[in-house]
């Protein structure tokens, strides 16, 4: 079940998430790192106080579905999942090793609690979809989230599972975008015509909400009211900063491809007040 706790124990939590995805990308050798920062604080509010799944138990087939389709930033995602125990945090110093179970990108049955093998942009929402669709013709009451970067928003797959949702009124499926307006080669609203994400989602027939995507309490709030009696799937945009967290990081794209040295670690740590 999930692991309801105060807005002060959970911006600790992040803040810790934080510095151990920066040290996990020094000890790999491996980038995203700013992507995986923007995502934090999503995946805090996700697992504490919303996604209901028991880590003693995560292919319990009553069980929350959360899905991190930006695979990339999947040192997020293991390092939440070891945070709430579903494998022993030791792992993550084993990320990205040749023969270890946390793979760069999330492989398939990699870990317990990684729902599905994402990193090939594009597919995470078109599985939640057949996923809560499974849930609707088996009676079960689950539910689906999805967390999909900005950029993933250029894929057609995207747009076709959006469309299926609502005309199959899987209401207790939801997408949040981590809307940190960058992906690998430039501002994504320059790349492609992404404003107004929320117009776009609510036109294919979703409720659609913007957030801030770092407001522990609003996105908590809103999460939790999935399915909320619309009839229809709920799309989040959450405005994010790529590398949220460390000032030297925040809104740098040249972090989706640099790894922290060790005195940029040590930084961070101060400023995550982790000294």
């Amino acid at each position: 079940m999930s692991a309801t706790s105060d807005l002060a124990n959970l911006d600790l939590v992040a803040r810790r998430l934080r510095l151990k995805l920066i040290q996990m990308s020094h000890a790999a050798g491996t980038p995203h790192l700013g992507s995986a920062l923007s995502c934090v604080d999503i995946l805090v509010a996700a697992y504490w106080n919303v996604v209901k799944v028991d880590p003693r138990n995560p292919s319990d087939p009553l069980r929350d579905r959360f899905i991190l389709s930006k695979g990339h930033a999947a040192t997020a995602l293991y390092a939440t999942l070891a945070e709430r125990g579903f494998f022993p945090k030791e792992w993550l110093d084993t990320f990205a090793a040749h023969g270890a179970p946390l793979a760069e990108q999330p492989a398939p049955n990699c870990a317990p609690g990684v729902e599905l093998a994402t990193g090939s942009l594009g597919h995470g929402l078109p599985v939640g979809v057949g996923m809560a669709l499974a849930a609707r013709i088996q009676k079960r009451d689950y539910r689906v989230f999805v967390c999909m970067s900005d950029g993933e928003c250029n894929e057609g797959t995207v747009w076709e599972a959006a469309m299926f949702a609502p005309a199959r009124k899987l209401d207790r499926l939801c997408v949040v975008i981590d809307y940190n307006k960058w992906q690998a080669t430039g501002r994504s609203n320059e790349i492609m015509a992404l404003p107004s994400l929320r117009d776009k989602w609510a036109a294919f027939g979703w409720t659609a909400h913007e957030v801030d995507g770092h407001d522990l309490a609003a996105l908590s709030r809103l999460l939790k009211n999935v399915p909320d009696g619309s009839g229809k799937p709920v799309a989040l945009i959450a405005h994010t900063i790529k590398g949220k967290g460390v000032s030297f990081m925040q809104d740098d794209n040249n972090w989706h491809y640099r790894i922290p040295k060790p005195e940029e670690i040590e930084a961070a740590r101060k400023e995550l007040g982790l000294a």
